[in-house]
């Protein structure tokens, strides 16, 4: 672990990790989607499948690397407060800045498979544990839904809406490598911080990984979102975030257990429980008009306030 020895240094190190998450993902993001991009992908198979594991490697890095370092309750914690914050922050932010045009493929077959995905962790977690066996179940189930999205690419290929023209393969590699050398190296940062302040204010660390890391990883969601809903780009802002929660369950909650198995306390119960509740309440949302409003995004604002708030209690 990083030696930290006060809280100023703790501080600096936390924000040059989420800095560094940041721009890695934003790399990783850049090069990858125009890979996808030049293969003739949708705009919303891209922002599904590629855009939203971009924006899902913080949270996988974290989670990953506290789990090999023995901290489940930062791994379990960072997937489900970055879900709450997608679904809330994030969603909530996007709708404020631009009312997002939904087109009714999200609401019938994407919305509905995280919803799935929110209720399948719930059960398997019903034992207050996540053991290998889960584990493996939940990378079954990415496995499908990765080879699902693949057979839908072929069938909606030359429909993407990313300019390709000056992203040669050679240097799309350069981001993607790049990208990933930062989220990884931003991810230890992070991680080995949020310990010494989980230490220093007697916080458990699930509480310092449903807020603090959930809000810093979840930072190329809320970057990517935000700017496509201000572009007009609804199919990647609401693409991004709902694919990002299925990976965050099935592949990054999937790999940790399958590593060691995660223990799961009361309130990182709860908190699975909200994700479920908070994912069922949006899909209302995006069904009435196919429009996600500004007065429904400012609900979701102060429903994530008043999750923060509870998580102190």
């Amino acid at each position: 672990m990083l030696y930290i020895t006060s809280l100023p240094i703790a501080l600096l190190v936390f924000i040059l990790g989420v800095l560094l998450l940041y721009k890695g993902a934003d790399f990783l993001i850049d090069g990858a989607s125009k890979t996808a991009a030049r293969l003739g992908v949708s705009s919303l198979i891209v922002a599904l499948t590629v855009v939203a594991y971009g924006t899902s490697m913080p949270e996988f890095a974290v989670s990953f690397m506290a789990t090999l370092r023995g901290h489940t309750g930062i791994s379990a914690g960072n997937v489900l407060g970055s879900c709450m914050a997608n679904l809330l922050l994030v969603l909530g932010v996007s709708a404020l800045i631009k009312p997002i045009k939904v087109t009714k493929t999200v609401v019938v077959r994407e919305a509905p498979i995280m919803v799935v995905s929110s209720f399948l962790l719930l059960l398997l977690s019903v034992g207050y544990i996540l053991d290998r066996v889960d584990g493996i179940i939940l990378l079954l189930c990415f496995i499908a839904y990765i080879m699902f999205f693949l057979w839908v690419a072929k069938k909606t290929k030359n429909k993407n809406k990313y300019d390709i023209k000056s992203s040669p393969m050679s240097k799309n590699a350069v981001l993607i490598i790049v990208g990933i050398i930062g989220v990884v190296i931003g991810a230890r940062l992070l991680v080995d911080s949020s310990i010494f302040f989980a230490k220093t204010f007697g916080i458990s660390e699930a509480v310092i990984a449903l807020s603090l890391i959930a809000i810093g990883t979840s930072l190329p969601e809320l970057a990517i979102s935000g700017l496509a809903s201000w572009k007009g780009e609804s199919d990647i802002s609401i693409g991004t975030l709902i694919g990002s929660n299925i990976f965050n369950i099935l592949l990054i909650l999937g790999a940790c257990a399958f590593v060691t198995s995660i223990i799961i306390d009361q309130k990182l119960f709860i908190n699975m429980f909200l994700v479920c509740i908070v994912s069922i309440i949006v899909i209302p949302m995006l069904y009435t008009g196919y429009v996600l409003s500004r007065k429904e995004g400012i609900v979701l604002l102060v429903g994530y306030v008043c999750y923060i708030m509870w998580l102190y209690l």
